[in-house]
């Protein structure tokens, strides 16, 4: 689909701002929903929920270029979550959904629940899942969920000791919250003593690499599933393929996501069975044994491979850019069904799917994600024919800018994979910046 110019859009909005919602204009029967967090995933989410007759307005909080101008939605400058509070009890929100990790790991869940607001998103004891690698890695332990032989370590000196008994290649994870940058896959000794050093020694990731994980490499295809749950029942989303590293064939480091493509074509049906049983189930029975208060969404990134299916890692929120790349073959209301989990009703949902393809690329500023410039305008997104999600984007003027690392995302939907392939890196063309960057193989199944 065509989009109107950025001056239209804005041009258009204002003037219906002024006209309703300037004067607490809602509609019967409608919500006005909080969405909090600045990235692609943010977008995803408000141009999904916002197709939602029963969505009144979206408050992105505190949002990007592409969110100032999508349907419904407007930006609001919060970035704490104490102002995140004292906004939705302000502003009589309906209900808030939670982005990024961190805000959960900090407790916005518990916070806004003290104060009978409703919220979407594990509690801070859920979030530890995913703010705490070795957490993680303990809790798989205990609940029997397969994955990966590890240990943890807090003195750079042991762990060092430790390389020298490992085979290589050899996986190092920093603990905590590293935005989707600490994880290390080392070939050798050497650069696996220079990873330890530049997580523990050196700080790189500011505390979260203070504790790491060594854990053994695990050769394989990865798989990225989401699913929803409301602390009685999981339902999985539809699979997809994330492509971590920022050069073409999977090499170079790791990023926060360079592209996807949905549904997985390695997520075959034996690997769903075992997946689901000895991997969700046994996850789901740890939540309710540990009394987590968990309605949300859990992301589980799987290794396929000779052995079977092994869980790598949690993640308590949507993927960024899997959400991106599955929203759009979603055919079920999102807000249904985030209704269904905050009203424990998952048991027997009916979550439907276009029996389509997707494929999300992401364009990037050249250096990332080491160093890289911004500031750049950006043009040709509005001539694309599938939709292109704001992440690390500014409006100003009437214009957008380039803001940070990953910038967007491009995203089509096709009869197959191929099609939507041809169509997004058509889109990916059009859309143009100083030192864009982009991988040219995602959705080729071998990487």
């Amino acid at each position: 689909m065509h989009e109107k110019s950025l001056g239209d859009l804005v041009s258009i909005k204002k003037l219906l701002w002024n006209i309703f919602m300037g004067e607490a204009y809602k509609e019967e029967n409608t919500m006005d929903l909080m969405i909090i967090g600045n990235g692609g995933r943010e977008h995803a989410l408000a141009w999904k929920l916002a197709q939602s007759d029963k969505v009144n307005k979206i408050y992105c909080a505190p949002g990007n270029g592409g969110t100032a101008i999508e349907n419904k939605c407007v930006n609001v400058d919060l970035n704490t979550i104490e102002e995140m509070k004292d906004f939705a009890l302000e502003n009589k929100v309906d209900l808030t959904i939670v982005g990024p990790e961190v805000y959960l790991v900090q407790g916005v869940v518990d916070l806004f629940k003290k104060n009978n607001l409703k919220i979407f998103g594990p509690a801070q004891a859920g979030a530890e899942l995913e703010g705490s690698k070795s957490f993680a890695k303990d809790f798989m332990k205990k609940y029997n969920v397969k994955t990966a032989d590890y240990q943890v370590f807090n003195n750079l000196e042991d762990s060092i000791e430790h390389l020298k008994k490992c085979d290589f290649p050899i996986v190092i994870k920093a603990d905590g919250l590293a935005a989707g940058k600490g994880v290390y896959i080392s070939p050798t000794y050497e650069e696996a003593e220079k990873a330890l050093r530049e997580c523990m020694e050196e700080d790189v990731f500011k505390g979260a690499g203070k504790t790491v994980v060594i854990e053994e490499f695990l050769e394989g295809v990865e798989a990225s599933i989401l699913t929803i749950t409301d602390g009685k029942t999981i339902v999985p989303f539809l699979s997809s393929k994330d492509h971590k590293k920022i050069y073409e064939g999977e090499t170079g480091p790791n990023t926060g996501g360079m592209g996807v493509i949905a549904p997985n074509p390695y997520y075959t049906d034996e690997v769903k069975k075992e997946f689901e049983e000895r991997i969700m189930a046994p996850t789901l029975e740890g939540i309710q044994k540990e009394g987590f208060d968990f309605k949300g969404i859990i992301f589980f990134g799987i290794m396929v491979n000779k052995k079977g299916v092994y869980l790598l890692e949690y993640n308590c929120r949507m993927g960024d850019p899997e959400t991106q790349c599955i929203l759009p073959l979603l055919k079920t209301d999102l807000l249904e069904i985030i209704e269904l989990a905050l009203e424990e009703k998952l048991e027997g949902a009916d979550i439907q799917w276009e029996d389509k393809h997707s494929c999300c690329v992401t364009l990037a500023s050249l250096g990332y994600p080491g160093t890289f410039e911004k500031g750049f305008e950006i043009t040709g997104y509005d001539k694309v024919n599938g939709k292109y999600f704001g992440a690390a984007v500014t409006l100003k003027d009437g214009k957008v800018y380039t803001n940070g690392g990953r910038v967007l995302n491009v995203v089509n939907v096709g009869e197959n994979l191929e099609a939507a392939r041809a169509a997004t890196y058509e889109d990916v063309n059009k859309v143009d910046f100083k030192n864009k960057y982009y991988r040219k193989d995602i959705g080729n199944v071998q990487n």
